[in-house]
């Protein structure tokens, strides 16, 4: 008899932040998802076959998000969450930036583009008012 799923893997809760759009008032706003993060226990649990060694050892930690709709913070509408995806990979969210990086790398491009800005030429002399006042 194979071992259940939940046999093979440890479950933490856990919230992460996303910012989604509301599609009745198109105010976008940063919200808290709840998910449950499911690790690869270090070994095989005991009683396990030859059919749970193979599926042991094909088995990566994941993410499965628990909340499928998040209500408006300004007009109060429950809205469902516009991704596809309930279910990552952890390995797979090892390659993508996280909120922290990403705004310090904004800071850092918003630092550097410092350099002088190409200022306007002056008004062609026809278009300059008359300094000398009307005659």
């Amino acid at each position: 008899m194979a071992l259940d799923e939940r046999a093979f893997f440890t479950d933490k809760a856990e919230t992460r932040s996303g910012r989604y759009t509301c599609p009745k008032c198109r105010r976008t706003g940063d919200y808290s998802i709840r998910w449950v993060r499911r690790s690869k226990k270090d070994r095989l649990p005991a009683g396990a076959d030859d059919v749970d060694r193979a599926k042991f050892a094909k088995l990566r930690d994941y993410l499965l998000r628990l909340d499928d709709e998040v209500i408006c913070k300004t007009c109060g509408k429950k809205f469902d969450i516009p991704s596809q995806q309930s279910m990552v990979f952890v390995d797979q969210l090892a390659g993508l930036p996280n909120d922290e990086e990403l705004e310090k790398e904004i800071a850092a491009a918003a630092d550097a583009g410092d350099e002088p800005v190409e200022t306007k030429r002056p008004a062609a002399p026809r278009f300059r008012p008359n300094s000398g006042g009307w005659k």
